[in-house]
């Protein structure tokens, strides 16, 4: 028995807002809607965040 795994279809990108860090040497970020709070701190070095927008795979509901 053989399955066939051929290319798999890539979720379209859209339009995010996130929340980035502010620190220069952290790279952290987050999607808006994983956010908790107003206005997060950064869960890897604990800077402020400020609000942006990137393209992304759109997650599935």
């Amino acid at each position: 028995m053989s399955f066939s795994r051929g290319p798999k279809q890539s979720a379209p990108e859209v339009e995010t807002n996130v929340w980035s860090c502010t620190n220069e040497d952290c790279a952290g970020w987050m999607r808006e809607s994983f956010s908790f709070n107003e206005e997060p701190e950064c869960p890897l070095c604990q800077s402020s965040m400020q609000k942006e927008v990137r393209v992304l795979p759109e997650l599935e509901h």
